[in-house]
């Protein structure tokens, strides 16, 4: 999560607060703004870590912690264990980020299973705890990449 427009926003702020004060008041707020960037950081990663504490309470078992990668934090998710048909305590699927994710806007397709398979990918989300998207994206995602060989025989193999 960049904190950096959040930041930005808070000097921006200020600035304009100082600004109704005069030329003395705006560079008293510019030196503030200099020294609040890092005090905001920290502020904010203490109300998401605070956050995160509360939604791992309602989550028990399952958590979501913050953690600092860089200067922006980052969440992860431990979802509870789910069961499965047979009442069998199982993992649930381990989290997939796919490469990109999160780079530009999410695209949309039409998928139209049959109804047999839909009812299946219901039914496997809902044992997640996701929604049907976020259960589709997660397994797309764990399909491993194919080579061109590895493509090609696949292909070959759909003719038989």
């Amino acid at each position: 999560m960049d904190l950096a427009p959040y930041v930005e926003n808070l000097c921006r702020e200020l600035a304009v607060a100082a600004a109704a004060g005069g030329a003395e008041a705006r560079a008293l707020g510019e030196r503030l703004a200099a020294q609040l960037e890092s005090a905001a950081r920290l502020t904010l990663l203490n109300v998401l870590s605070d956050a995160m504490d509360e939604v791992t309470r309602e989550l028990a078992p399952g958590s979501v912690d913050v953690r600092l990668r860089g200067l922006d934090p980052e969440f992860v998710v431990a979802a509870p264990p789910v069961r499965d048909d047979s009442g069998a305590v199982r993992a649930p699927m381990a989290p997939v980020v796919p490469e990109g994710v999160g780079e530009g806007a999410a695209s949309r397709i039409n998928f139209r299973p049959p109804a047999r398979l839909k009812a299946r990918i219901e039914q496997a989300a809902n044992r997640e705890g996701l929604s049907v998207n976020s259960w589709l994206v997660r397994a797309v995602a764990a399909v491993p990449e194919l080579s061109d060989d590895q493509r090609g025989a696949r292909a070959g193999d759909l003719g038989r």
